[in-house]
């Protein structure tokens, strides 16, 4: 199918840390300093009613799940699901930002009651916060045979959630650099290319601190997956160096795009799932994972405390671990499938550009390009308010 504007799901799911205020206040909770935060492995689930409730509730991101051409209203997948299990999915649109709903069912969620949801989904470095406050169920495995065949190996064990026992991507991708090769004249293939004279004052960066610190520790040479406070802070210091020269024009939420397919930015970081919708109007757009590499990152489905549909949950959870609703989802959203089995279906495809998308490595990919890819180690409670007291900072928050 053609890839058009009006699939692309919005990118705010990657949203940029608020000011300090706000993420110290986080930071302390995630960390000893609210001892009733914590919930004990004893206190985290209540009464399965699966078997005698056939329902669940799923809160999601905006348009970040296949729709129907003619009502948009209506989610394929969802009533297919539903068709063949009986189960009802109430399925809401209400996370539009990771410290917002946070902060929303937290509340609920210290206080050891349920949140009314029994599916959520959020960034991997909220997922981390979560499972180190103990407010998210370890999944069961037996009831998700799919998940546990068909899951990326890159994907399987992040730092935060050893085995992913408490997360299940729902859908990744890849922070990189985005560049308008046929303006610029040349290739990029390394992050400290975005330093060259010839882009002096055409340079973005991403200002939220969980979003652009780990491809610039990338192109220090640092592996994300065991950085340390020392390579935080070379990295600040690069950004201040760079900030002093006039190399970078400014710091950016989701709307470096419009800089970028405007001309006033010739590259900045940026993520895989834009790229690809930009291609489909601008071909000289391109999108590089450094030779250093790259981070890759998962929005992640989890079950909180005290749901009570965990079962339900589990069962839809890898109902999209199928290859095949796997290979419909990411003919949708087109980010990074986390079921690489999922390819060999959409080559399958009788329809030329749906069997296209098998072959782009945003999507699936290559081999090249998965051994450049890793998952950061997330930003600890105890490092996160100096660690954003000092970005928030650099880029104005």
């Amino acid at each position: 199918m053609s890839q058009t504007p009006s699939r692309k799901p919005q990118l705010s799911r990657r949203s940029l840390l608020r000011a300090l205020g706000g993420t110290a206040a986080l930071g302390a909770l995630a960390g000893c300093g609210v001892p009733a935060a914590y919930v004990a492995p004893g206190d985290r689930a209540v009464a399965d009613e699966s078997t005698a409730d056939k329902k669940l509730t799923w809160a999601n991101w905006p348009l970040y799940i296949d729709t129907d051409d003619k009502d948009p209203n209506r989610r394929p997948t969802v009533e297919a699901f539903e068709k063949r299990t009986g189960i009802t999915v109430d399925y809401v649109e209400e996370i539009n930002d990771n410290d917002e709903f946070f902060g929303k069912i937290s509340p609920a969620l210290m206080n050891h009651q349920s949140t009314g949801r029994d599916l959520i989904v959020m960034s991997d470095w909220m997922c981390a916060r979560f499972v180190r406050l103990g407010w998210v169920q370890r999944m069961d495995r037996a009831h998700q045979p799919n998940v546990a065949k068909y899951l990326d190996p890159l994907l399987r064990s992040p730092a935060f959630d050893k085995g992913r026992l408490c997360t299940v991507p729902w859908q990744s991708g890849i922070t990189g650099i985005a560049y308008n090769r046929k303006k610029l004249g040349r290739e990029i293939r390394q992050v400290r290319d975005l330093w060259a004279s010839d882009l002096k004052g055409r340079v973005t960066l991403l200002s939220g601190l969980d979003e652009s610190f780990a491809l610039l520790m990338q192109g220090n040479g640092v592996d994300i997956t065991q950085w340390t406070a020392d390579d935080f802070h070379r990295v600040c210091d690069d950004v201040e160096r760079e900030i002093r020269r006039g190399q970078i024009r400014r710091f950016t939420g989701n709307d470096y795009t419009k800089d970028l397919v405007s001309g006033d930015v010739l590259a900045c970081q940026a993520y895989s799932g834009d790229v690809i919708q930009l291609q489909a109007d601008n071909p000289d757009i391109r999108f590089v994972v450094p030779e250093e590499g790259a981070e890759l990152w998962s929005d992640s489905l989890m079950i909180p405390n005290r749901a009570r549909h965990k079962a339900n949950a589990e069962r839809l959870i890898d109902y999209y671990y199928d290859p095949e609703t796997a290979a419909k989802l990411a003919a949708w959203v087109n980010y990074v499938c986390p079921v690489p089995a999922a390819k060999e279906v959409l080559a399958a495809s009788k329809d030329k550009d749906t069997a296209a998308l098998a072959d782009n490595p945003l999507i699936f990919p290559d081999t090249t390009m998965r051994k450049r890819l890793a998952i950061a180690r997330d930003i600890t409670s105890t490092e996160r308010v100096e660690f954003a007291k000092r970005w928030n900072k650099i880029v104005g928050l």
